[in-house]
């Protein structure tokens, strides 16, 4: 079970995510409604720095930008496409999120770990739930795109993921987050999880 609440960009919204004892915060610098600069980026993590993982969330970031983002923002994680991370030169100790999309993964070797999501972030698109879950058989897969409280229980039902990532489905409006939506998506997808461990147990006995 692993929880990350992603596009934050306000100091009311990361502590809404770190009073629901999420897993991750991510912080966008990439174009959306949601970027930050990254010392923007970097004052809003001071507060969950050491509390919670601090992803940098990137779209076909130059090297340029990277080193922008490990020097100001210091992530814990950098969140870029799978095939951006050949080309990038980055620290041993950051961790790498690839990202991976329905659609454009036929040929390519499944990373340990995997954020998988739609052929766009973060327009609360809903990827395809089957092929999620042949990927979550052998990968530690977190699913995005379009998740919010009233279909997250369905998505772990479905997919079975290791963790699930959240960013349009707790906002009041774009790039804005609601911070009881934001509690309660993550009870809604703790219990889905809970559930889905109890379940698989029960079978597995």
């Amino acid at each position: 079970m692993w929880i990350k609440v992603c596009g934050l960009t306000s100091e009311d919204a990361v502590a809404a995510a770190l009073q629901a004892r999420v897993d991750a915060v991510g912080f966008v610098l990439a174009p959306s409604v949601r970027q930050l600069r990254a010392d923007q980026a970097a004052h809003l993590a001071a507060m969950a720095r050491g509390r919670a993982m601090l992803v940098a969330v990137t779209l076909h970031p130059t090297q340029a930008l990277v080193d922008e983002i490990v020097s100001v923002l210091k992530p814990d994680a950098l969140q870029a496409d799978l095939a951006d991370f050949a080309r990038l030169q980055l620290p041993q100790t950051l961790t790498r999120l690839p990202v991976m999309r329905a659609g454009v993964i036929s040929g390519i070797a499944v990373p340990e770990r995997m954020l998988f999501e739609g052929a766009r972030s973060g327009v609360g698109e809903i990827t395809d739930w089957q092929v999620a879950a042949e990927l979550a058989l052998s990968s530690e897969l977190i699913l995005a795109g379009g998740l919010h409280a009233g279909n997250v229980a369905a998505a772990i039902g479905a997919v079975r993921p290791f963790g699930v990532d959240v960013s349009s489905g707790v906002e009041h409006s774009p790039g804005q987050k609601s911070p009881e939506k934001i509690a309660q998506f993550v009870a809604a997808a703790r219990a889905a999880f809970q559930e889905a461990a109890h379940h698989g147990n029960r079978h597995s006995g």
